[in-house]
């Protein structure tokens, strides 16, 4: 499946259908992207503005990286769908087997990189929106609210994809480092997050 190919109602067409992937961890990839793009068009907004001449390198640094995340954001809806693949296979091996829980466990690990992955790609677009709440046109401020929201979804929901595979690790040390990792990223940036969205919307109050 080559999600950057496919139309908008293709794609919700395969997450809404019965079948394994893509799920909640692609999906969070794709919202993040969808937050990141935001963040660019802002961007282009501004370039080009007398009044934000001072600061338009800093806006076009912000772009440039947050293309780069949205870009491997994209690719990472793919890349989820791909890790799940060998889980879901996992999962149906005999418990009999004498290397299954090996075999379960390698998966497990590889099904929760991804979604980490996501969620700290996720973090660094909401900083990024953050920066150009500060330097960015404030004509549009309500398309750093919207993407910032958009990344704060991400960033929740590749948590919860990164916790449904550490729940069954049976490494508990490798499992627990991960977790906590996750939990602090989430506090960290949920907070950020949530500081950007009520600048914006203490402005049209």
């Amino acid at each position: 499946m080559d999600t950057a190919q496919q139309s908008c109602g293709a794609f919700l067409d395969a997450l809404a259908a019965k079948a394994p992937v893509p799920g909640g961890g692609g999906a969070s990839a794709l919202v993040g992207a969808l937050g990141t793009a935001l963040c660019t068009m802002v961007g282009n907004y501004t370039l080009g503005k007398p009044k934000y001449a001072a600061v338009e390198p800093d806006v076009r640094a912000l772009m440039d990286r947050a293309e780069a995340i949205r870009t491997r954001l994209l690719a990472l809806v793919d890349e989820d769908a791909a890790a799940f693949e060998p889980l879901s296979k996992a999962y149906s091996i005999p418990k009999d087997e004498p290397d299954r829980t090996e075999r379960l466990e390698v998966c497990l690990k590889q099904a929760a990189a991804t979604p980490m992955e996501i969620l700290r790609l996720s973090c660094e677009a909401i900083k990024l929106h953050r920066d150009m709440l500060e330097k960015g046109s404030v004509l549009m401020r309500s398309d750093v609210g919207t993407g910032v929201v958009f990344c704060w979804s991400a960033l929740y929901g590749a948590a919860l994809n990164v916790k449904v595979n550490t729940k069954s690790m049976t490494d508990l040390d490798y499992a627990q480092a991960m977790n906590a990792v996750v939990d602090a990223l989430v506090e960290e940036h949920r907070q950020i997050a949530e500081q950007v969205y009520e600048t914006v919307m203490g402005g049209y109050c």
